[in-house]
């Protein structure tokens, strides 16, 4: 490693792993995630409702099965299995094994009958369901020279950043074939657009580009994974990208992904996160930071949340199928539909708690939003996930 006056250069995979989880990072923090930030479980309890729900759906498909398991990934503090267990029907929680993976230390007063693990349990049946893990998980930067030849992003503990060594091996081969693929052609000229557009931005004088706001094998051994709609079959060489054009190499997320599912003999794996797919990358890459609620600049340092959107359809193993949490939930019963303005006269305090229910279903299901997130459903042993995610009626939509 290179060593400046100002510390350490690395990439970010590395400079963020430290940062996240370190003995002091960000989310070794007493406050928790929840102290900088809010997910759909920390939005409304109709989120722990809906999952609860699809739990009760996957224990039918899977012959209601003693025990049935369900795992949280990135637990956080607990909120969301404990928001799961008590949303269960009796019948179905008493059967039900709780797990809760999560790096940091176990919070107190945690119900008991959860297991806290550091990594999720083997060879159990039932919901593995990781809400917004896969953007946590780190992943180095990658961002093409004048030449359009990509390099890899060196940061240092300040934020400031450097271009390294050129992008080679199993991580060249998933940008070719996730990121900067032959269909991304025009895309690139208005990348390289954009860039010429921008101001170029400093910090601590260190040149910066602008940008917006284990089963599967080892990446040494790992098969070439099917390439995504649009993308050059031909076997010929894509374009080289625009100058300044950067995107986060997914392949520890595709790894991680593909080791989470290894843990289900049979059941259904979830992955709940901000997202883009091949047709739609953003051409400067999503990696950002947060503090107390606010978006920040990633800065490797322990005070931030360091993030950056999914690939999902890169993670997607065969028979994955992605959709929005939108219609996801909805699927599960969660509607922002105003309750009948009958119910008033009726039941007026009815009509409140409605009203207010669909306000929170309206916030989880925003278009724009949280409704905009994506859902990897992936069954492990599972002839189809129809009976899983269906319309119900209008009654009983929350």
């Amino acid at each position: 490693m290179e060593r400046t006056a100002a510390g350490e250069w690395r990439g970010w995979r590395e400079a963020t792993e430290e940062a996240l989880y370190g003995p002091s990072g960000f989310y070794r923090r007493p406050e928790g995630p929840a102290g900088h930030f809010r997910t759909s479980v920390h939005a409304s309890p109709l989120f722990a409702g809906a999952v609860a729900r699809l739990l009760c759906r996957l224990d039918a498909a899977l012959g209601h099965p003693d025990p049935l398991a369900f795992v949280d990934m990135a637990a956080g503090r607990g909120e969301l299995v404990t928001g799961v267990l008590a949303a269960l029907p009796a019948d179905v929680a008493a059967r039900t094994r709780p797990y809760a993976v999560e790096r940091a230390d176990r919070p107190a007063g945690l119900d008991p009958l959860i297991s806290w693990l550091g990594e999720p349990p083997r060879g159990v049946t039932g919901l593995l369901f990781a809400n917004e893990w896969l953007d946590n998980v780190p992943v180095d930067v990658a961002e093409a020279d004048p030449d359009g030849v990509p390099r890899l992003v060196l940061v240092r503990g300040d934020g400031a950043e450097r271009l390294g060594e050129p992008v080679t091996g199993e991580d060249a081969r998933w940008l070719r074939t996730w990121w900067w693929t032959s269909a991304d052609g025009h895309a690139a000229q208005e990348a390289e657009q954009t860039a010429e557009g921008q101001a170029v931005r400093r910090r601590d004088g260190v040149h910066e580009v602008p940008r917006p706001q284990d089963t599967r094998p080892d990446p040494a051994s790992a098969q070439e994974a099917p390439r995504p709609p649009g993308a050059d079959a031909s076997g010929e060489e894509p374009p080289a990208p625009a100058r300044g054009a950067r995107a986060e190499i997914g392949l520890p997320r595709d790894l991680a992904w593909a080791s989470a599912v290894s843990a289900l003999d049979r059941g259904l794996a979830v992955a709940v996160d901000y997202a883009h797919v091949a047709a739609g990358r953003p051409p400067f890459g999503t990696l950002t930071g947060f503090r107390e609620g606010r978006e920040t600049a990633p800065v490797p340092d322990g005070s931030c949340d360091i993030t950056a959107h999914v690939a999902l359809d890169a993670c997607a193993l065969p028979g994955g199928r992605v959709v929005t949490q939108r219609a996801a939930l909805r699927a599960l019963g969660v509607s922002g539909a105003r309750p009948p303005l009958s119910l008033a006269s009726t039941d007026p305090a009815a009509y409140v708690r409605a009203l207010a229910g669909a306000g929170q279903a309206a916030e989880l299901t925003a278009p724009g939003g949280l409704g905009a997130f994506g859902w990897l459903l992936q069954p492990v042993g599972l002839p189809a996930l129809e009976d899983l995610l269906v319309d119900v009626p209008d009654h009983e939509e929350q």
